[in-house]
């Protein structure tokens, strides 16, 4: 399928990368997409260090040095052969997170790339503190690429809690399910183990615990029903689901499901029962997901 340009028109482009094998996808979409826009793309290779460390490991900091120039170089080829230019950035410091949403401000970037589970513990089940706060501190959308993961846009999901971070992320999926002629399905959680939860110990009643089930199902359905009417307002049909269950693990299951090879977030969301874009959450979408995570700032 034809996916040219999906994100919209974009000028600049970060890939961060620690060159690890986990970023091969990240590298592979963010020289895609700069081909595909015209955009221009910036590689940023971080390496963690501190002042004591450069001190005492003078040989192996300018080890880690070499390995990076190599591994940009390699990018820098793997682009050549598909016309796309690319300047490299290394930076030392010991807040790898604060070099890349930096130099993403600095170069006004309009997304940022990056692979998952790299080597300063991304593989935990919280994606990583480099990751998470990247996508916390960024100016721009983030763009999480697993390692195997092929972007199609044939089927898109996006999550929603009604909040301004997932009505952004909603726009976003619209439009990149316009310009693909994707299938978009629109999907809420209730998160029923802690409707349940509110046992009488807790002071709640029955009938209490009955009224805010209904009233939060009910809130699932108004978020469904609002980014369903913003798709039909662009032509395009929305498959709905509201599910049951821990939020994380309802998105990662329906992306499975429905065969979803982008999954659109907000960077944060409400607190509560059902509203379940917070960050953790999406930090645990990203880390267990096979699909790639587009992250959407709110305005």
């Amino acid at each position: 399928m034809e996916t040219m340009d999906y994100m919209g028109p974009l000028k600049h482009i970060l890939l961060a990368t620690d060159g690890s094998e986990s970023c091969e996808g990240a590298v592979k979409e963010a020289i895609y997409l700069a081909k595909s826009c015209d955009a221009k793309l910036s590689v940023i290779y971080v390496l963690e260090t501190n002042p004591e460390f450069e001190t005492e490991g003078l040989k192996f900091v300018e080890k880690m040095e070499h390995a990076a120039r190599e591994h940009l170089e390699l990018i820098r080829k793997e682009a050549a052969a598909q016309n796309v230019e690319v300047e490299a950035i290394v930076r030392r410091t010991d807040q790898p997170y604060k070099a890349i949403t930096e130099e993403a401000t600095k170069m006004k970037s309009d997304v940022i790339v990056m692979g998952r589970r790299g080597r300063t513990g991304l593989a935990k089940m919280l994606m990583g503190s480099v990751a998470a706060k990247v996508i916390g501190y960024a100016p721009c959308k983030v763009l999480v690429v697993p390692r195997a993961a092929t972007i199609s846009c044939k089927n898109i999901l996006i999550a929603t809690d009604g909040s301004k971070y997932s009505v952004a992320a909603a726009a976003v999926a619209i439009g990149i399910a316009k310009r693909c002629k994707s299938n978009l399905i629109i999907m809420t959680a209730v998160y029923a183990e802690a409707l349940s939860s509110m046992s009488p110990d807790t002071g709640y009643t029955q009938s209490q615990r009955e009224v805010i089930e209904t009233q939060e199902l009910q809130r699932a359905e108004r978020n469904i029903s609002g980014v369903k009417e913003l798709a039909e307002k662009e032509g395009i049909h929305a498959e709905s689901i509201i599910a049951e269950g821990r939020p994380y693990e309802a998105i990662v299951k329906a992306a499975m499901d429905k065969n979803i090879d982008l999954i659109v977030v907000g960077s944060h969301g409400r607190t509560g029962i059902s509203r379940f874009l917070m960050g953790s959450v999406t930090e645990r979408v990203i880390g267990n997901a096979e699909s790639a995570v587009l992250v959407v700032k709110a305005e």
